[in-house]
């Protein structure tokens, strides 16, 4: 398989996508942070002193999808048209999933902004709780399904 990041000389680029079909991409991707029952308390019942931590998460993953361009070398700007944040309480963890959505009309797809979207909100948990628990734990910040473009679809074997 040949890398479409790599010129004929084997020198970084981005890929061209003017010639690509505009299609609808949708992509959505999870993770989730594990913490100590004191932080997890602390967040649900909103007793934090950095204020509403899940509603900040939420505002911070969808500011990490739309920079994802800034930070992700080879990522295309994207004018992405919808961009979702659900958050799971996870009270037998105990922690949280965030499931971050990414949609647009476009030549590429978005797989990369909703991972980072995922990314950046639970970075966002853990900086707003760290106080209280320094070693919670980031853990399985996957793509679970996507559609549109050229690749097809994909989604991901939960068994």
């Amino acid at each position: 398989m040949e890398l479409t990041h790599l010129d004929e000389k084997q020198r970084p680029k981005m890929v061209d996508v003017s010639d690509k079909t505009q299609t609808t991409r949708v992509a959505i991707a999870s993770g989730m942070i594990e913490m100590s029952k004191e932080a997890y308390q602390a967040i649900v019942e909103e007793k934090t002193k950095k204020g509403p931590v899940l509603q900040t998460a939420v505002i911070a993953a969808i500011m990490g999808a739309k920079k994802t361009s800034d930070l992700i070398p080879m990522c295309h700007p994207l004018n992405l048209s919808g961009i979702n944040c659900d958050v799971e309480e996870l009270s037998d963890l105990p922690g949280f999933k965030l499931i971050v959505t990414a949609k647009l009309t476009g030549q590429t797809g978005v797989e990369m902004e909703a991972l980072m979207g995922v990314s950046i909100g639970l970075l966002t948990i853990y900086d707003m709780v760290k106080a209280i628990d320094k070693g919670m734990v980031i853990q399985n910040i996957q793509l679970e399904k996507k559609s549109g473009g050229k690749s097809g679809d994909f989604k991901r074997d939960n068994n």
